[in-house]
């Protein structure tokens, strides 16, 4: 008998044997295992992407998925690409992108895709190579919505500076693109003094530029930032010259940050969605689209809201003051 029932499960074992290369040839994923999602961020460790992670995480939880997320200690795109080389050398499923430089992942983009792999970028609603953008805002109403905050904390004319996280990032120059050309039209008596300052992925480097500002213009009136890390860096410098309140500052901030620079006065106000509901939505598209799911049909994200389909951008409607009165009801 005992030499039967190991008869038998050799026979099992070799049938299972042949049967496997068929169903990787088909590309099919054995039931038991997990889609394998990773999600690279433009930097790691910041408080923007900490949260994101977090989104990330409960995906992972939710779904059943091997999600997890990555990314380069510094803003660097070449980091980001060689990261994306890795993914695609260990078959990954799906790729979520935070894109540092959109025209530098074009070929790595093209290299995944041409292996199967699904592309899904955030912030990045232009990116080249993609399969499907993922933004929580209207990028042109963020923009000019921006420039009204601007307004109502310095008034319609005087001077102001622009920071961003760097001259490649896709989302943050279309921003100050579309705040400019808002600004001519609505606001003509606004003066820009310098070209868009790329520091806003750090702080420290954001107080020092902010600080170089008003030794150059001490009658700069207002700053735009966008980087989580650019609004705080200039109140900070503010604070310390002992002119919080006299330059407006507004722009992209993580609530609980931002939240002594706009109680004593330095941050005038900021604005954006929550990239823990970024970290989730991506990873939900891409287990969606693993599945078979189409991308162009769907009309709610469940968790996150409804949402439109324009191309291949899917958009979510999350835009969100944050001032003195409620920056601290929102958790993170």
């Amino acid at each position: 008998m005992r030499k039967r029932t190991g008869l038998g499960f050799l026979a099992i074992l070799l049938i299972l044997m042949v049967a496997m290369p068929s169903l990787v040839a088909q590309g099919q994923k054995v039931k038991t295992d997990q889609y394998e999602i990773v999600t690279v961020v433009k930097i790691t460790g910041i408080p923007w992407f900490n949260r994101l992670e977090e989104g990330v995480t409960k995906a992972a939880n939710d779904l059943g998925i091997n999600a997890y997320q990555i990314g380069p200690a510094d803003a660097d795109p070449a980091q980001q690409v060689k990261m994306i080389e890795d993914l695609i050398s260990k078959k990954v499923d799906a790729i979520c992108v935070t894109p540092n430089d959109a025209t530098a992942l074009e070929p790595v983009f093209k290299k995944a895709r041409e292996q199967g792999i699904l592309i899904l970028t955030h912030e990045s609603p232009d990116q080249k190579g993609k399969d499907v953008d993922i933004e929580l805002i209207d990028n042109i109403a963020f923009a000019q919505r921006t420039w009204d905050m601007l307004v109502e904390g310095m008034g319609t004319s005087g001077k102001y500076a622009i920071f961003v996280g760097g001259l490649t990032v896709p989302l943050h120059n279309l921003w100050a693109d579309e705040g400019i050309k808002y600004a001519k039209a609505k606001y003509p008596n606004l003066e820009l003094v310098t070209s868009r300052i790329p520091c806003g992925e750090d702080q420290e480097l954001s107080k020092q530029k902010t600080l170089e500002l008003l030794k150059t213009y001490p009658d700069l009136k207002g700053i735009v930032g966008y980087g989580s890390l650019g609004p705080p860096g200039a109140a900070q410098a503010l604070k310390e010259k002992g002119l919080s309140g006299k330059v407006t500052v507004v722009g992209t901030v993580i609530p609980g940050h931002a939240a002594p620079y706009l109680k004593e006065g330095s941050l005038t106000k900021g604005i954006l969605w929550d990239p823990k509901d970024a970290g989730f939505a991506l990873n939900w598209v891409a287990k969606y689209m693993l599945d078979g799911g189409d991308f162009k049909t769907l009309t709610e994200i469940p968790g996150i809201g409804s949402v439109a389909v324009k191309g291949d951008v899917i958009g979510v409607n999350a835009m969100v003051d944050i001032t003195k009165e409620n920056v601290d009801s929102f958790g993170f």
